[in-house]
């Protein structure tokens, strides 16, 4: 049978059936490895495998096939240094949400995460959350904020659950796609999603009778069904988001306006730090690149452990 990994609980993991759209508790045969990652989970949430179900396991089924995955969004490994972790797999687009207050998002966790997703080809859109505590001054901000990232290709929304603000316009975002929710811890995810997702209770009743504990909660990530065809994982707050496999020579090529100028510096292995003839620099000082993406990108470049 063939399904999609909705839970992942690090040994145990639960498949929807594509043909039936029944869930089935599954565990790993074997070992699997992913080529040329050290990554500390091996398979996914999003994830489509192959599996079967042994009668003499009570109903459990054991995967023994991953499907080569189109795209994922990937970060630092929390307990292991040196390993990746797969946050989610064969993503649609992914939505980031981001506060201005209680708590701010720093433009270095925005670019970072739009750093990632670039590499990976996933569109992302960014949802600047809970408008109703924000002042006239917080609100010309983010409006300032949304155009700087407009102008180099990244659409926003502003959403409030409490108002009802922008909820209508997310959900018709999500029709018919596999979406990402991502964020720091405590800019309101899960009072989002719950706005979005009707009978929440009800659809995460199956999901909680699998965990670990028989309680629902937001430690690992899960993949939600908002209505038929349209699917939001749901991920535990990152509190920071180190990049992973991306070379320091290639980054450049993830900022969309740094791209498009990348062929006109005087030297092709340009960092675009302090080199003499650089097209980025000079966009920068003419402020055709803004400065707090600039920063973001030489904070990169440098390997600042400052990824909050």
């Amino acid at each position: 049978m063939t399904g999609i990994v909705v839970k992942s609980t690090g040994s145990w993991y639960l498949v929807r059936e594509i043909a039936t759209g029944q869930l089935h508790r599954c565990r790993l045969r074997g070992k699997f490895k992913n080529k040329g990652l050290k990554v500390s989970n091996p398979l996914a949430v999003g994830d489509q495998v192959d599996f079967t179900v042994e009668e003499q396991t009570e109903g459990a089924g054991v995967i023994h096939h991953i499907e080569p995955r189109r795209n994922y969004i990937i970060r630092r490994s929390v307990h292991k240094s040196e390993h990746a972790h797969i946050v989610a797999a064969n993503l649609d687009q992914a939505l980031l949400v981001v506060t201005l207050a209680s708590p701010a998002t720093s433009f270095g966790f925005i670019d970072r995460f739009l750093v990632t997703a670039e590499a990976y080809h996933i569109p992302v859109t960014l949802i600047f959350n809970k408008t109703d505590i924000y002042d006239e001054d917080l609100l010309d901000y983010q409006e300032q904020i949304a155009n700087m990232y407009q102008r180099v290709g990244y659409a926003s929304l502003r959403s409030s659950a409490h108002t009802g603000e922008g909820i209508g316009d997310i959900d018709a975002l999500l029709d018919n796609k596999v979406s990402l929710l991502s964020g720091h811890s405590g800019v309101g995810k899960s009072t989002l999603i719950n706005a979005l997702v009707p009978d929440l209770d009800l659809k995460t009743a199956e999901i909680s009778q699998f965990s670990d504990k028989g309680v629902h909660t937001t430690t690992f990530a899960e993949m939600l069904e908002v209505r038929r065809g349209t699917y939001l994982i749901d991920t535990p707050g990152i509190k920071e988001l180190g990049l992973v496999d991306v070379k320091k020579g290639e980054l450049a090529h993830y900022f969309p306006e740094m791209r498009a100028l990348l062929n006109q510096c005087r030297y092709h292995n340009c960092q675009h730090i302090h080199e003499p003839g650089c097209a980025v620099r000079e966009a920068v000082d003419k402020g055709k690149i803004a400065l707090p993406r600039y920063d973001s990108y030489v904070s990169m470049l440098e390997g600042d452990d400052n990824r909050h």
